[in-house]
């Protein structure tokens, strides 16, 4: 999925339309590397779009950088950091005057914002965003295109290509790349037609801001194969590759901009600006109008989606994945103490197995004390063995002597060793019990860590850490108390309109188990592997089997068996699941219940924001 210079086009097109002689009444810097600015609209554009303000997202987080148009808010942090605040002082209240796109599709957006100075004077600043991967970054410049300062400090240190530092003068890295809304036939010629490798590589490698997908595309809209070497192509083949290539330039050139998503067998494949025919879709048709195409022609197994701003695209596709991303850099900590804990318990667990399985001669060791005891008598004096016939088996036993030793004495040390090792193993099976635990606690704390989405979810996480002793705790506010955590479980609504609780976290687990719900609901969750708790909320009424069945898909899904095709799934109803004094947080016992297999697919079900 490329982010690259024609979605950058798109972007840029959208925020100048809306934003452009908007004001910018709020900044929040809500992560380290993420932006998230309110812009109050002309009144022109607030008449147009039917809105008073746009919320501005910008991210130049290394993994997942974007920048869109949001229709949800952020939380701020207490503390404003160092660069939210110089944003403030500079250009808050400040007017933009303009968002464009330097160097023809370069993955840059330049907001060109004018303010009042301290003394009163009218003064213009730029905030860039640059799109590059894990070169990302937000920089804030004068008139003259001096770095005021940026979101990321690139010393001479980190980057001998440029300096990203206050006091720098700001330019835009070279990549030795055309500008492919300038280029004439000529210089696609030289740029592209004389370069001995594939095709869609020559035009990508060629061109700033071409993503592969859109090299493709062009291929495919030629008819020139994408494989072919771009060496080799005739002259007819030329033609109509630059005329392919023209013709998606014309396209951004003019800002005839449709974002689209790619579906092969209901999972995302692609998403672009502009249409893809190399999946079916018909440049200058609709989506839907694509598809209908599409159901009669040879390739199937593509469905499309159309949005109606690249923002919306972008939120839609990258919200989920951008929380994932947050909340698993923020988790890594966490993630770390939890696996070393869990290994050490392991390796701790395997010695007590082997522990356990020595304890296991104990028994002989008694029976050879009995033996001696009763036929120790006959041993020769200084005898090293003596073999006598064992009553209990019937067969003859030979048994090992201390020559030093009386038969009495003999028979004191093997009962000896009996009684050491049986407090061994007595000791060992209280040992293991708690080990065992502490093994299940961690690795539901490990499934509770994937499926976090909040920094609230992670909070509760740390509690439960905290309590059972693998971190300290530091989530005290005021007068030593505790700090609030606002995290709830997932609401899923069934298709015939039962609410379907999930917990986040073994705490969650316990709450909505015992607490949430009562005896006459139903409790579900995978067979004898770490998973959520979930609760069908009957409301006294009769379930139909499509509600089991979705509730069960929930335990799959939200469980470490999510992977498999199928899982199995133990169900009862809830007054039946007890909790055992002193159990870990999320440990439950009962003793009948239902089951079923069942695949962890939860597409059919609507999940209520929490």
């Amino acid at each position: 999925m490329a982010f690259d210079g024609i979605t950058i086009a798109n972007l840029t097109r959208d925020f100048s339309d809306r934003l452009t002689g908007g004001r910018i009444y709020k900044i929040a810097q809500t992560e380290s590397d993420e932006l998230f600015i309110t812009v109050k609209l002309s009144f022109e554009n607030a008449e147009k779009y039917g809105i008073k303000q746009e919320k501005l997202v910008l991210s130049a987080d290394a993994s997942l950088p974007l920048a869109y148009l949001s229709d949800e808010s952020k939380q701020s942090p207490m503390t404003a950091p160092n660069f939210c605040m110089l944003l403030r002082k500079h250009i808050q209240n400040g007017r933009i005057m303009s968002v464009t796109q330097p160097g023809g599709l370069e993955r840059i957006i330049r907001f060109e914002v004018e303010h009042l100075d301290e003394m009163g004077d009218l003064r213009h600043k730029v905030l860039l965003i640059e799109i590059m991967g894990k070169y990302s970054n937000i920089i804030f410049t004068d008139e003259n295109n001096v770095i005021i300062d940026s979101i990321k400090h690139i010393p001479a240190s980190v980057s001998s290509v440029r300096e990203v530092l206050p006091g720098r003068e700001y330019f835009i890295p070279s990549q030795d790349k055309a500008n492919p809304l300038a280029t004439t036939a000529d210089e696609f010629s030289s740029c592209v037609l004389s370069k001995g490798m594939p095709l869609f590589k020559a035009i990508y490698s060629s061109y700033t801001g071409l993503s592969p997908i859109i090299a493709q595309e062009i291929c495919y809209r030629s008819g020139v194969d994408a494989d072919k070497s771009a060496i080799a192509l005739d002259t007819a083949e030329s033609i109509a590759v630059y005329r392919a290539f023209s013709d998606v330039m014309d396209l951004v050139r003019n800002g005839s901009f449709s974002p689209v998503v790619v579906y092969e067998d209901d999972a995302p494949k692609e998403y672009a600006s502009i249409p893809l025919t190399l999946y079916g879709m018909s440049a200058g048709l609709s989506a839907q109008e694509s598809a209908i195409n599409n159901q009669a022609s040879d390739l199937n197994g593509y469905s499309y989606k159309e949005y109606e701003s690249i923002s919306d695209l972008l939120q839609s596709y990258y919200a989920e994945k951008n929380v994932v991303t947050r909340i698993r850099q923020k988790s890594v900590d966490l993630r770390k103490i939890v696996q070393t804990s869990l290994e050490r318990n392991v390796r701790k667990y395997d010695l007590q197995l082997k522990q356990m399985k020595d304890s296991e001669k104990k028994d002989k060791y008694r029976i050879y004390g009995e033996l001696l005891t009763v036929y120790g008598y006959s041993a020769e004096p200084g005898a090293e063995k003596i073999t006598v016939n064992d009553y209990n088996t019937g067969k003859d036993v030979t048994i090992t002597l201390d020559p030093t030793l009386t038969p009495s004495q003999n028979a004191k040390k093997y009962f000896d060793k009996y009684t050491k090792l049986k407090r061994t193993a007595e000791a060992l099976e209280e040992q293991m019990k708690e080990t065992k635990e502490a093994i299940d606690q961690l690795e539901s704390i490990q499934n509770a860590l994937e499926i976090a989405q909040k920094e609230a979810d992670l909070a509760q996480i740390k509690q439960e850490l905290a309590d059972s002793g693998y971190i300290k705790s530091h989530n005290t506010g005021k007068n030593g108390r505790k700090e609030k955590i606002t995290s709830k479980p997932f609401h899923y609504l069934s298709s015939d309109g039962f609410d379907i609780y999930v917990g986040k976290n073994n705490i969650q687990n316990d709450e909505l188990t015992f607490k949430t719900a009562n005896g006459g609901d139903w409790w579900f969750h995978a067979k004898k592997i770490p998973g959520s708790h979930v609760v069908l909320i009957t409301g006294g009424k009769e379930v139909p089997d499509r509600a089991f069945e979705e509730a069960a898909a929930l335990a799959a899904y939200y469980s470490k068996g999510k992977v498999q095709e199928k899982v199995e799934i133990d169900y009862v109803m809830r007054k039946e699941v007890k909790k055992p004094g002193g159990a870990k947080p999320g440990f439950v016992v009962y003793y009948t219940n239902y089951s079923m297999a069942i695949s962890p697919d939860i597409s059919a079900l609507k999940l209520i924001s929490d």
